[in-house]
């Protein structure tokens, strides 16, 4: 009789452990990200079918793609996504307010660059005084960028008592308001910049790796939520994806544009330029890498641009588990 009963009872914690196996590794993972090149690390990694492979079949992959940073970070407050791809700035700022969000591994640096309108009068960085610039969003990682290379010549934007006039346009809307001379300039991510000098006979002020920290500039990184770290499994899963495709691109450099250039047209129907694509690609660099230092310089100017009470970013930044995958 005890014999069957302590065979019953491991029958039951064996049906128990399995049961335990299979929750941990099922489930679903919601992944953001921009439909552009800046995010050609979460677009590979799809196109790849990297992160299928790494997660497995019992996890389902869902994904949502947003205009910009305020809008993914809204996503990830409401549990829209668990994870993905966004700049630093609007992660940064919706930190400050609710330290529930991380910073996990570095994307892409570079990406963004300053463009000036030919009949707007300005050679170099010190003639943006006065004048009206050009931003995606207001807490934009492209406005942080500007008010970094405003502070290298001493000048400020309007809302800080400088003579900076900003003007939040979409990346796509930023030539059609260059040829009707609504702005002098714009610091944008690529490949509208490209966009601006081809097609709106911008002037490049200055280029990507001249451009605020230059190739230090951190222009996306992998966020995630506080509730998406707690599950090991699925951060690791996630990370080894994002690694091998960074790896992909960094190989295969034509294959990975072209593979963005696909995924796009995919998505919007919208065919993108080669030329565009190429020339844009060669004004960033795709890394996991994170200057810790440039993210806490970003955090600064947020806060003395008023878009947050703090500068106090302490534990935002978690690298530990691409530590982890990269030993």
């Amino acid at each position: 009789m005890k014999k069957r009963l302590f065979t019953v009872f491991i029958a039951i914690l064996l049906v128990g452990l399995l049961n335990a196996c299979s929750k941990a590794e099922s489930g679903t993972v919601k992944i953001g990200y921009f439909p552009n090149l800046t995010h050609i690390a979460t677009i590979v990694a799809l196109e790849k079918g990297y992160f299928k492979e790494e997660f497995g079949d019992k996890v389902k992959i869902e994904t949502k793609t947003f205009n910009n940073g305020g809008l993914f970070m809204e996503g990830m407050a409401t549990k829209a996504i668990d994870v993905g791809t966004v700049g630093p700035g609007p992660l940064l700022n919706f930190y400050v307010k609710n330290p529930k969000f991380h910073l996990i591994s570095g994307a892409v640096n570079g990406g963004a660059v300053l463009v000036a309108n030919e009949n707007s009068g300005i050679n170099e960085l010190k003639d943006l005084d006065g004048k009206r610039v050009a931003i995606p969003v207001i807490g934009s990682t492209q406005d942080v960028m500007l008010r970094k290379a405003l502070q290298d010549v001493n000048l400020k934007v309007k809302e800080n008592g400088g003579t900076v006039e900003l003007y939040a346009a979409a990346p796509a809307d930023t030539a059609t308001l260059f040829v009707q001379k609504s702005v002098d300039a714009a610091a944008t991510q690529e490949p509208w910049g490209y966009v601006l000098e081809t097609q709106a006979k911008g002037k490049l002020l200055l280029d990507w790796d001249k451009f605020a920290w230059g190739k230090e500039s951190t222009n996306t990184v992998v966020a995630a939520s506080e509730d998406f770290l707690k599950n090991k499994e699925f951060v690791t899963a996630y990370l080894k994806a994002h690694k091998r495709a960074v790896d992909f691109i960094q190989e295969h450099p034509e294959e990975a544009q072209d593979l963005v250039v696909k995924h796009i047209k995919d998505l919007t129907g919208k065919e993108i330029n080669k030329d565009e694509t190429t020339a844009a690609f060669n004004r960033l660099q795709v890394t996991t890498d994170v200057n810790e230092q440039v993210i806490q310089e970003m955090a600064d100017i947020s806060k003395d641009a008023g878009y947050v009470p703090s500068n106090d970013i302490k534990g935002l930044i978690d690298l530990s588990y691409l530590k982890d995958i990269s030993k």
